[in-house]
């Protein structure tokens, strides 16, 4: 299989590792900054000794290779994902793929008209913790799931201010489209389609026209809620996820790095309630979570099915936060630095 790579940045160069070590030749990388996608096909090793760095876009998606991986600013997302179908591609595209529901609407129609697959990229749902925990609610064992309580957060960096992630033009958003997305998309894999949306998006701390943090309320039709906060504003960062049975807890926390050791607690409630029975899996290894996104994506190619985390889950991710926006987007001004 042939892949192209648009965006060379840090998420574009884990794609082009992943893509490596499936044995995929690399045949373009384009980047506004052509050094960094000859840096990419170089460090790809033997998988992009034959490919072409480009600034233009437009040279990797004429190669027509098999797989085009859009890992750009949001607002190229869904216009490249766009182009890379009309040339016959398979698309892998970084979250949350579009800016907004209906930017995101001909991608999906180009792709059920042309019969191709593209993948969005959540990969925090193949963090091997949240795997496990997946498999374990999925069993049962855990009873009827009642609610989640999903944490995430880092503090923002000196200048973030004037990123592009806090241009709405660009990013779509602030804080929700960003790490809300994976909480979103995490909650939704549990619980399955929210019917209830509710919320608040401040601008609590940073001098942007963007939320810095956000505050979400989700209801299935079945009354499961899902209670999820991500900020700009967490000093030390933070990843904490807990799914709630009637018969028991998970936990995640971490993710590696500087959210901690990745570490996933299962509490199991004793008919006697009280202390309840407590087994702790750790992963302190690098991340792997890319690699398994990318298998997935592989089966799922050869399978002829949708992958897990499917441009139908971007669709519905969108939705929420399109929901959230125009409804409870308000945003509460704090005192900027």
């Amino acid at each position: 299989m042939r892949i192209g790579i648009i965006g060379c940045g840090l998420i574009g160069q884990k794609r082009a590792k992943a893509a490596a070590a499936h044995g995929l030749e690399i045949v373009g990388a384009a980047d506004l900054d052509p050094a960094r996608a000859e840096a990419l096909l170089k460090a790809a090793g033997p998988a992009g000794a034959g490919g072409r760095a480009s600034r233009d876009a437009a040279d990797v998606i004429a190669a027509r290779p098999d797989l085009m991986v859009v890992a750009t600013t949001h607002d190229q997302l869904a216009g490249l994902s766009l182009a890379a179908l009309e040339a016959g591609c398979h698309v892998l595209v970084e979250k949350p793929a579009a800016r907004t529901a209906e930017e995101l609407t001909p991608v999906i129609a180009a792709a059920e008209r042309l019969g191709r697959v593209v993948k969005v990229g959540f990969n925090h749902r193949f963090h091997p913790a949240l795997l496990r925990a997946h498999e374990i609610a999925a069993s049962g064992v855990l009873g009827p799931l009642m609610f989640i309580r999903g944490r995430y957060g880092h503090g923002g960096r000196v200048g973030m201010e004037k990123e592009w992630r806090c241009v709405p033009a660009i990013s779509g958003g602030g804080e929700l489209i960003d790490q809300g997305s994976h909480l979103i998309d995490l909650a939704r894999w549990f619980l399955g389609d929210f019917t209830e949306v509710q919320g608040m998006l401040g601008t609590l701390f940073w001098d942007i026209p963007v939320d810095d943090n956000c505050f979400i309320g989700l209801r299935t039709d079945r009354g499961q809620v899902a209670w999820l906060h991500a900020t700009w504003t967490e000093w030390k960062n933070l990843f904490s996820f807990e799914i709630y049975g009637r018969d028991g807890k998970l936990h995640i926390e971490g993710l590696g790095g500087s959210y901690g050791t990745e570490r996933l607690s299962w509490y199991r409630m004793l008919p006697e309630m009280g202390p309840p029975e407590t087994t702790i899996w750790e992963y302190p290894f690098p991340d792997r979570s890319w690699d398994a996104e990318f298998a997935e994506l592989m089966t799922a190619l050869r399978e002829g099915r949708q992958p897990l985390g499917s441009i139908y889950d971007a669709r519905a991710n969108l939705d929420i936060i399109g929901r959230l926006s125009r409804t409870h987007g308000t945003p509460t001004h704090g005192t900027p630095t």
